[in-house]
């Protein structure tokens, strides 16, 4: 028999609440999503709790608990970990943020992502901030679309930030970064907000999407600061030679460069509904081809529609994923039954009716050749749980996963 493999397919913030026009169903309840149900026929099922109480529910603490990270242990923000995927050399004393664009009208944050900006018009807007704002000190490095990172040397700990996709429509005065303790990096980051509110407001790029009906990029938003994290590696801790990760956003990469994992980069891949979701399949099929142990395949597309708050949308990609992701994976599954562990979960909820991410725990199933399939017949947020995993808890789910047992 051939050395097992693993297939984790992470559909992000796929799980969601009942909506009252869909009958009290939930967006998985109400897609059409055969293949995906045919695998839970296959499989046993159970929820996973992905998130400490003590962390924010952000796709970077579960992602990171799903990847078999003690989060409270390793996790130190999300910007290292996107500035890790752009190649930036952090130094020790580095605190680091994620660094969106947002859309501020009338004092209130009314976008997270800028209306999805184009990587090439927030490229020239982070030129723009870097020759104003930039300093010895201060830098901003281009990530893709609205997803940026912000650097300032000698930054202090003991700031709070808060996620710009939390609180869509709040006054931006009411939610802006925070002292834990008292330092004056909070006052840098206000400075450099409001500062870059001014800069870019008039700026050709912006000044342009409007005249097109777009959403302007007209502010930074930093959030989840952070120093470089000291990890060890998916090899170190369990054992597996040699994985990649398959994603359209740097969060992903990050993880998996501190993990040991090799970056697969798919032409196509957006993180929104027109994605190439069969790209990403056929490279994570042929990665386990070519004989890597561990394939972590991440689809943002779900994460995206709820945060934009549409149920329809959010529909589509599930079926998208079911038809172009699912499908393919079923039948290469056909001719690797022995050797191959599938496993299907979000990392969290991103419920369409509050646009922003829940600690709630999340469906999953494992397809493992050893285990026998459980009486679950169709995947959902309330159907797994009659499955045999019952409720694990963070890194648990990797240990099941490897094993085919608790």
């Amino acid at each position: 028999m051939s050395p097992m493999k693993y297939l984790v397919i992470l559909a992000d913030g796929f799980a969601d609440q009942p909506i009252e026009r869909l009958g009290g169903k939930t967006p998985m309840m109400a897609a059409n999503t055969p293949h995906i149900n045919q695998l839970c026929e296959m499989s046993r099922c159970g929820l996973l709790k992905t998130v400490p109480d003590s962390l924010h529910p952000g796709s970077e603490v579960a992602n990171m608990t799903i990847m078999g990270y003690d989060a409270e242990k390793y996790y130190q923000g999300r910007g290292v970990l996107e500035a890790a995927a752009l190649g930036i050399d952090i130094e020790p004393e580095d605190l680091v943020f994620r660094c969106n664009l947002v859309t501020v009208e009338q004092a209130k944050l009314l976008n997270h992502s800028a209306g999805h900006i184009s990587t090439e018009e927030a490229d020239e807007l982070i030129a723009t901030l870097n020759e104003y704002l930039g300093s010895e000190r201060v830098q901003f490095y281009t990530g893709v679309s609205y997803r940026h990172v912000m650097v300032i040397k000698g930054g202090q700990k003991g700031v709070l930030c808060t996620p710009p996709h939390d609180v869509p429509g709040e006054y931006v005065e009411t939610v802006l970064p925070k002292p834990m303790e008292s330092n004056d990096t909070v006052k840098i980051l206000r400075q450099l907000m409001f500062e870059s509110n001014e800069l870019l407001s008039n700026h050709p790029v912006n000044i342009r999407r409007k005249t097109e009906g777009k959403a302007v990029a007209n502010m930074i938003w930093p959030w989840s600061p952070g120093f470089k994290p000291q990890m060890p590696s998916i090899k170190e801790m369990y054992g597996l030679e040699k994985g990649v990760v398959i994603s359209a956003v740097d969060l992903i990469h990050g993880l998996g460069k501190f993990g040991g994992l090799k970056s697969i980069f798919v032409e196509g891949a957006t993180g929104l509904y027109d994605t190439n979701y069969s790209g990403k399949a056929d490279a994570a099929l042929k990665a386990l081809d070519e004989g890597h142990d561990y394939v972590f395949l991440h689809i943002e597309a779900p994460d995206e529609a709820g945060h934009e708050g549409d149920v329809e949308l959010k529909i589509r990609t599930l079926e998208d994923i079911d038809s172009k992701v699912v499908r393919p994976i079923l039948a290469y599954m056909n001719e690797h039954q022995d050797d191959l562990t599938v496993a299907f979960l979000p990392d969290h909820p991103t419920p369409c009716e509050i646009r922003t991410h829940t600690r709630d725990n999340v469906p999953f199933m494992i397809l493992h050749p050893n285990s026998e399939a459980d009486k679950v017949k169709v995947y959902d947020e309330a159907s797994v749980k009659e499955g045999a995993w019952g409720v694990l808890n963070q890194t648990e789910f990797m240990k099941v996963l490897l094993s085919g047992k608790k």
